[in-house]
C-alpha cells in the first residue's frame, strides 16, 4: 500500500490526513480504523489526532518540534522566528530551512532562559566541543549544526566575522554507493507495476534525485528532441537531461494507463507523487531483488553517473548532466568506477 500522511487542521480541529492509491481493499482497511472519515475538501481520508495514529503513521517526529519549542524562552522563540523568516527571505529550500531550524533549536534548548544574542565566541566554541565530546555528533551533523548557528550570527545578527576563529572538524569523505548493473536489471524486472517501474527506470536512466522525479511535469518532457527539462533542482539550478530511447514505448503505455494531468507521476487525487511513496517503491524493489544493503533512492543517481563514466563519457559532461557546481563532486565517481585506479596494472606485470 503506497500512502502518505500529514497533520492538518480541519474544521478548527487537528486531524491526520491519509492519502493512498484508490483501491477498494485500501478503502476497506482505512474504514476499519476508529474515527476515519472522508473529506472532499481535503480530498483524503482523515483520522483523529492521537498518539496511536501518530505512531502508526510515523508522524511522532514531526510533533517533536512543537514539544521542543515550548521549552525555550519567549526571547529565544522570537529569535528562532526571525531566523526562519530570514532563511525564507533568502530563498532557502524548505528542506534546508527545516534542517537549520532543527539544528538551531538544539542550541536554544540547551540555553534555556539565556538569550542566544548574548553568546560569545568562547561560549559557541564550548558548545561545539560539547557536541563533539558529549553528543558524539558525526562530522556531517556537526557541520550542519555549525552552519545553522553561523547563519544566525552572521545573517541575522550581522556579526560577519564571528566564526572566523572557530575551527571546523574535518569532514569525512563518503564515497557514493552504487548498484551493479545486473542488480539494477533484476530490480526493474521484478517490479511489475508500470508506474513504479517507470519511476525507477527514469530515475536511474536520467540520474535524477527523488525530488526531481516527483517534480517532473508533462510539459518538461520533450520526446521529439529526446530531452527532459529539470526545473529548479538543488541549488535552484535548471538543466536538461537526455531521455533514454529505451523508455519511450513504456512511457507511452504509462500515459495511456494512468492519464496524468500535470505532473508525470501523480498521487491518487492528483498533484505530484509523494517522496515517501517513491522511496518505498525503491525499498520494495530492492527487497524483491534480494539486495540487502544500506542504500537509498539516491543510489540510482550514483549508479547512473558511475556507469556513464565506465562507458567512457567525459567527466565534464557527467558534471553538467548531474547539475554539479564543482567538478570535484563529480570526480568522486572515479573512485567507485570499475575503471578506477585499482584496475590499473603495475608496469612490473607487463615485463616478460
Amino acid at each position: 500500500m503506497q500512502w502518505s500522511a500529514e497533520i492538518v487542521t480541519y474544521k478548527n480541529e487537528k486531524r491526520i490526513a491519509v492519502r493512498f492509491d484508490k483501491k477498494e481493499e485500501y478503502i476497506l482497511r482505512i474504514k476499519k480504523l476508529t474515527g476515519a472519515r472522508w473529506s472532499q475538501t481535503l480530498k483524503s481520508w482523515h483520522l483523529p489526532y492521537c498518539e496511536e495514529y501518530l505512531r502508526r503513521f510515523n508522524l511522532n517526529k514531526y510533533e517533536n518540534y512543537t514539544t521542543q519549542i515550548a521549552g525555550i524562552s519567549d526571547e529565544n522563540r522570537q529569535s528562532l522566528r526571525i531566523f526562519i523568516d530570514t532563511l525564507q527571505l533568502k530563498g532557502y529550500s524548505p528542506s534546508t530551512i527545516k534542517t537549520y531550524r532543527s539544528e538551531l533549536l538544539q542550541l536554544l534548548i540547551i540555553l534555556k532562559k539565556t538569550s542566544i544574542e548574548t553568546l560569545t565566541e568562547d561560549r559557541i566554541r564550548s558548545y561545539i566541543l560539547y557536541c563533539i565530546n558529549h553528543l558524539k555528533l558525526s562530522e556531517n551533523s556537526l557541520h550542519s549544526r555549525i552552519n545553522a548557528i553561523k547563519f544566525y550570527f552572521e545573517k541575522v545578527l550581522k556579526k560577519d566575522k564571528f566564526f572566523i576563529d572557530i575551527p571546523r572538524p574535518k569532514k569525512q569523505l563518503i564515497l557514493p554507493k552504487t548498484i551493479h548493473k545486473t542488480q539494477l536489471k533484476k530490480m526493474f524486472d521484478l517490479t511489475p507495476n508500470i508506474k513504479h517501474n517507470t519511476i525507477l527506470k527514469l530515475s536511474y536512466g536520467m540520474g535524477l534525485r527523488v525530488s526531481e522525479i516527483i517534480n517532473l511535469k508533462l510539459a518538461d518532457i520533450d520526446s521529439h528532441n529526446m530531452q527532459v527539462y529539470i526545473e529548479r533542482a538543488k541549488g535552484k539550478k535548471d538543466r536538461y537531461v537526455n531521455l533514454p530511447e529505451s523508455i519511450l514505448k513504456q512511457l507511452r503505455h504509462y500515459f495511456i494507463e494512468y492519464k496524468p494531468k500535470e505532473y508525470l507521476f501523480e498521487g491518487q487525487y492528483g498533484g505530484k507523487y509523494s517522496t515517501r511513496s517513491a522511496q518505498k517503491i525503491f525499498k520494495d524493489a530492492m527487497a524483491r531483488a534480494g539486495i540487502n544493503r544500506k542504500i537509498s533512492f539516491h543510489s540510482l543517481r550514483h549508479s547512473y553517473a558511475t556507469h556513464l563514466l565506465e562507458n567512457g563519457t567525459d567527466i565534464r559532461f557527467i558534471k553538467d548532466l548531474l547539475g554539479h557546481n564543482d567538478i570535484r563532486t563529480t570526480l568522486l565517481y572515479t573512485q567507485v568506477s570499475e575503471k578506477s585506479i585499482k584496475k590499473i596494472k603495475s608496469p612490473l606485470d607487463n615485463l616478460d
